[in-house]
């Protein structure tokens, strides 16, 4: 699978509605074939800071991911609401789910 993290930092007025400004993006690519996941979540220690969790079945989906209506739509629409260009790390990992965090096991109470 194609897993990525980017980072996007909003501009301040508008970190509050990014979750809602992003919604047609994450809706559209969640709905993709090849989307495994496609996670936003908020940081703790930077109020204007996103982190992006996703990951795509294989390049192929990844590739389609990037030339769709909805991505290039994005790219028109979301950067006025950015403060700089998001960061991101993409890497192919030999896998196709979340594997367990061995040394957090959690068993029986």
């Amino acid at each position: 699978m194609i897993f990525i993290t980017a980072k996007f930092r909003i501009r301040p007025e508008h970190a509050d509605a990014w979750p809602e400004i992003s919604r047609p993006f994450t809706e559209a690519t969640r709905a993709e074939p090849g989307c495994l996941w496609f996670d936003w979540s908020r940081s703790l220690d930077d109020p204007t800071e996103y982190v992006l969790v996703e990951a795509f079945r294989d390049g192929d989906a990844g590739g389609a991911h990037v030339g769709s209506a909805h991505f290039r739509q994005a790219q028109r629409d979301l950067p006025p609401y950015l403060a700089q260009t998001p960061r991101i790390v993409s890497q192919t990992v030999d896998q196709d789910d979340w594997s367990e965090l061995g040394e957090m096991a959690v068993t029986d109470r």
